[in-house]
């Protein structure tokens, strides 16, 4: 079977995550999934291929050759959940021409507007019917995974060491390695397969932190609320307007940092705001953690005491501070790269993986592609060329 065909099927399954669910995985549907896929490397011959009691897939390679690493591959199944996330109805377009595509309920994915499938120009490009996202974030790479793992089962002559595979829930909510058991997984390192094009591998990502902000405000009746009310909602907005404005996403690229404001709500009593706060310099992450509970300081001290209360949470590190001192990891996926013939090239990720989690838990944990295009939307698509091609080079980064 190969990737593009157990990638089609994979896709079938809606496995949403949910975070406001309190549960692991966070949906019920994904265990079946789950389930599938531990079923499924039970039939190739996958070494003690399980489901656990948190919906994580584990199984495992036997080495065949003495000395060799033992390598893992992880990938999330998961999806979004900010868009429908089913019926998938995907439709191939063969030898794909590069112009815009009108898909099923006439919605255009336009290239002008998505200038990253130009490169699939040629390929079958895999797209959805407009009406969902596809699912390849990340079953592009839970196929591609399976599908070496498979060939190099069917292929004694490939040598390797032990290879441990895993297969995530709720990635996509944040807490794909809030249960991950690296020590009974056995790698010593291991690669995320979540990226984008092929070539790709990251190993730095942003330094990354949740920080809110509640208002405590002063409601009475308008016609006489001269210096007596004091309005929640109005000092809410103040702290936004303290941040810089040009440190939003929108305004940010590459290695700059910003404060994202994800949620607000307020009335004239209590008031609320969250934020993440991102940035790949550990200096600067912590300057803007400074700066974010400092506003609440400048305002406490012009409208009272206990006005408003900041709070702000680590949520994970840039993993560059652990793969720096083992770049043995990033060369062995340049050189699987060009031996299939691919130039690697590399990009810090504006945003987390599972593997900067990982890394810092003991694992060290590049990310690299799945030939995956538009993540998280409902023009999502993948070019079947490019799910062979990753299946081939994760074959080179296992094999001697």
């Amino acid at each position: 079977m190969t990737a593009t065909e157990r990638f089609l099927n994979y896709v079938a399954y809606d496995t949403a995550s949910d975070e406001n669910s309190p549960t692991c995985p966070s949906t019920e549907k994904q265990w079946a999934l789950a389930r599938a896929l531990a079923e499924e490397m039970k039939g190739l011959g996958i070494d003690n291929a399980r489901v656990d009691g948190h919906g994580y897939v584990y199984g495992s390679i036997p080495e065949n050759a003495p000395g060799l690493p033992a390598i893992g591959l992880i990938a999330h199944m998961d999806v979004v959940d900010c868009v429908p996330s089913a019926p998938v109805k995907p439709a191939v377009i063969e030898n794909y021409d590069g112009s815009p595509v009108t898909l099923q309920n006439g919605d255009v994915l336009d290239p002008a507007l998505f200038p990253v499938v130009k490169g699939a120009k040629g390929k079958s490009l895999i797209v959805t019917d407009g009406n969902t996202s596809l699912g390849a974030d990340d079953k592009a790479g839970v196929a591609e995974i399976m599908t070496a793992c498979a060939r190099i089962l069917a292929d004694p002559s490939l040598k390797h060491g032990k290879i441990c595979v895993g297969f995530t829930p709720d990635e996509e909510i944040g807490r794909g390695a809030d249960r991950f058991d690296v020590q009974g997984f056995g790698a010593d390192f291991a690669y995320t397969v979540d990226g984008g094009a092929v070539g790709g591998i990251s190993y730095e990502n942003f330094n990354a932190a949740a920080g809110r902000v509640t208002v405590h405000g002063r409601s009475v009746h308008p016609g006489s609320a001269k210096n007596i009310m004091l309005n929640a909602s109005l000092v809410a907005m103040e702290f936004a307007r303290l941040l810089p404005p040009q440190e939003r996403p929108e305004h940010t690229e590459g290695y700059e940092g910003f404060y994202h404001l994800t949620d607000m709500q307020g009335q004239e009593e209590l008031a609320t705001l969250s934020y993440i706060i991102r940035d790949h310099d550990r200096a600067r992450f912590e300057a803007r953690k400074a700066r974010f509970m400092g506003i609440a300081d400048y305002l406490n001290g012009v409208y009272g005491p206990g006005t408003v209360e900041a709070s702000v949470k680590d949520s994970y590190y840039n993993m560059r501070e652990v793969i720096e001192k083992r770049m043995e990891i990033v060369e062995r996926a340049n050189a699987a790269y060009r031996a299939a013939g691919v130039e690697p090239w590399s990009e810090p990720i504006r945003g987390g993986t599972d593997g900067a989690r990982l890394t810092f838990m003991g694992l060290p944990c590049p990310n690299l592609a799945t030939g995956g295009m538009n993540f998280h939307g409902r023009f999502e698509c993948i070019a079947a060329q490019d799910l062979e091609l990753m299946t081939e080079v994760l074959v080179r980064l296992i094999c001697e």
